[in-house]
């Protein structure tokens, strides 16, 4: 009742069933729920508090914002009563839901397989009253570039606009350059844009976004096969680029820089972070891969001698040399041990790969 108490004017002001400036008493009324919410609503904004009312549906907020306007006078008697009624009902919640499809599709986001995710997002989009952009700038960039690709560049502006400056940045980065100036051009225009009609772009960017199918795969193709050669013997995984390369071209080109070898550790690895690497790999299997790195994958070997301590490299040598030669197979399951050390390093971020145009 601290908040009554501060508000002195209120109670000055006379209530209902008193007179007003010398008027008579207006008969008794039992106040509705609508008016008992003004009151509230009244009261908390005399606070300085801003409550989310937008978060109401229209015909909520309107009739809210009717009773409000209504209200004259409220007694502090009638004041006090609707504050301990307001915090009895507040004390008697036990649990509390968001209400509605999106509330309820964001509470268990994550947890819905993404068939029964998608089937339910078209189900809100036909009546959700719910702002669709809340739910599109929560998107990664990735997932918002095909939309951008193949709106306008006017409906690509109202959604840059409706990004966080990070984000939108990143997206326009992932455009072609001349679409990329396009679309920043047509930002400048956006000024006298109406909000139904960025409400309405929202609403019909989410149902694209519903429209599209689920994903039965994480990643894309181009990962998957680059991942399953990352882990196959060297003579299947150049046979299968090789008819790759037959069957089309410019997919094996992208799988050939989703791999990563044994052979590309020169090209990839940042000479820095070889010791980091070291320290993930058993030393009898890297001196055993040490020893089988020879022909293509003799300079592998020599860069990760050449990039850790004199002392240590010596020792290794000398480590390799009474092994003597060692199976093809042996090294090979050596060098994948290797290959899958850098790649656990790298999805923990405790490395980066240098990309191949960088090198």
């Amino acid at each position: 009742m601290n908040a009554v108490a501060k508000m002195q004017p209120l109670g000055q002001l006379g209530g209902l069933g008193k007179t007003v400036a010398g008027l008579p008493a207006p008969a008794p009324t039992v106040l509705t729920r609508k008016q008992k919410a003004a009151i509230v609503v009244r009261l908390l904004a005399s606070e300085g508090m801003k409550l989310p009312l937008s978060d109401l549906s229209d015909d909520h907020q309107t009739e809210l914002t009717e009773a409000v306007g209504h209200l004259r006078l409220v007694d502090r008697d009638t004041l006090s009563a609707v504050v301990e009624e307001f915090c009895a009902e507040l004390d008697s919640v036990g649990l509390a839901f968001p209400g509605g499809l999106d509330g309820a599709l964001s509470l268990l986001d994550g947890q819905l397989s993404p068939s029964a995710s998608t089937r339910l997002r078209r189900l809100a989009s036909g009546s959700s009253r719910a702002d669709p952009w809340e739910r599109i700038t929560g998107l990664s960039a990735e997932l918002l570039r095909p939309i951008l690709e193949e709106e306008s560049v006017e409906v690509g502006a109202v959604m840059l606009s409706k990004l966080s400056v990070a984000k939108a940045a990143e997206l326009l980065g992932l455009l072609p350059g001349d679409k990329a100036r396009r679309v920043a051009y047509a930002v400048s225009l956006t000024g006298n844009v109406a909000p139904d009609t960025v409400q309405r772009i929202g609403q019909a960017l989410a149902a694209q976004l519903d429209a599209q199918p689920a994903k039965a795969f994480d990643t894309g193709p181009v990962e998957r096969v680059g991942a399953i050669l990352n882990y196959s013997a060297s003579s299947t995984r150049d046979d299968v680029l090789k008819g790759l390369d037959e069957e089309d071209q410019v997919f094996a080109d992208q799988v050939r820089k989703a791999i990563f070898t044994f052979a590309n550790i020169p090209a990839r690895i940042d000479p820095r972070d070889v010791p980091k690497i070291l320290r993930n790999v058993d030393q009898a299997r890297l001196v055993t891969a040490l020893a089988g790195a020879t022909g293509a994958l003799e300079a592998s070997g020599e860069f990760i001698l050449t990039n850790m301590s004199q002392r240590m490299a010596q020792s290794l040598r000398d480590e390799m040399a009474n092994l003597g030669k060692v199976k093809e197979k042996d090294a090979e399951e050596a060098m994948g041990e290797i290959v899958a050390a850098i790649r656990e390093m790298e999805t923990a971020g405790e490395i980066f790969l240098v990309a191949e145009d960088e090198t």
